[in-house]
């Protein structure tokens, strides 16, 4: 379970939640966090190489790209540099999203980066291209589940703040369905439809992925009996309080890569 920060959490929560006894291994790169700010090519190169050393370190059957912008920059290349290893993607539900709404009127909450990519706007044209989609880079939203998690605490208002663009109302319809096109997002799910102007549907990809990870697992490896301390591996020396968060959340060994 690979993300570039904590928000894979909410994944490997819902995989645990599925099939408790599945031998998980959680990799963050704390050192490269967040993505936002990357080169296109230089995050490539660094993706490859890191998940190539996270792969040699945890032995696994199956990787989960638990990140949007990492799958839609890297998957490709991850699956040429790695072709004995079967890779799970992660990118933005608009295909649910445009089956689920009733309004016609899609909200998609994302990274920056996300919401730059090329990809992200070829979803929408192939699978929403008859819906109403607003698209919204959130700045600080992932920070936001990342300051939860450690903290306990959430700035509710800055939450609104973040999330405002993507709630429109036009023509007697608004914005029904929401789509959480970040992993961190789950994280903070009540607290984003508390702060919603009006109530809306979340759309959460952790359920499929967890559902995709586990069928490829099933069938390299059988599963133990009893669930197995979880390994996390971080790309910086992680500081007590991360490792107190990781122990909880059930990593109880810690290594650095």
């Amino acid at each position: 379970m690979f993300d570039s920060g904590l928000g894979g959490l909410s994944v490997a929560r819902t995989i645990r939640a599925q099939a408790p006894a599945t031998r998980l291994s959680y990799a963050a790169d704390t050192a490269g966090f967040p993505y936002g700010d990357w080169d296109e090519e230089d995050l490539r190169t660094h993706l490859v190489a890191l998940i190539g050393r996270l792969i040699e370190r945890a032995r696994p059957d199956v990787v989960v790209i638990a990140c949007n912008t990492a799958s839609v920059v890297a998957l490709a290349a991850l699956r040429a540099a790695y072709p004995a290893m079967p890779f799970v993607g992660t990118v933005p539900a608009i295909k649910p999203a445009a089956m689920a709404t009733a309004s016609g009127t899609i909200g998609v909450l994302a990274t920056p980066s996300t919401v730059r990519r090329e990809y992200t706007r070829a979803l929408i044209d192939t699978y929403a291209s008859h819906r109403r989609v607003v698209l919204h880079g959130a700045e600080g939203l992932a920070r936001l589940a990342e300051e939860k998690l450690l903290t306990g605490r959430v700035d509710g208002a800055k939450i609104a703040a973040e999330i405002a663009p993507v709630f429109v109302e036009e023509d007697g319809g608004r914005t029904d369905t929401l789509v959480l096109g970040c992993t961190h997002y789950p994280l903070i799910g009540k607290e984003i439809a508390a702060a919603a102007p009006w109530p809306v549907r979340l759309i959460d990809p952790s359920p499929a992925i967890a559902r995709r990870a586990l069928t490829i697992a099933a069938t390299t490896t059988p599963a133990p009996d009893t669930p197995s301390s979880g390994l996390a591996l971080l790309t910086r020396e992680p500081d007590a309080r991360l490792r107190a968060l990781l122990a909880r959340e059930g990593f109880g060994e810690v290594g650095v890569v």
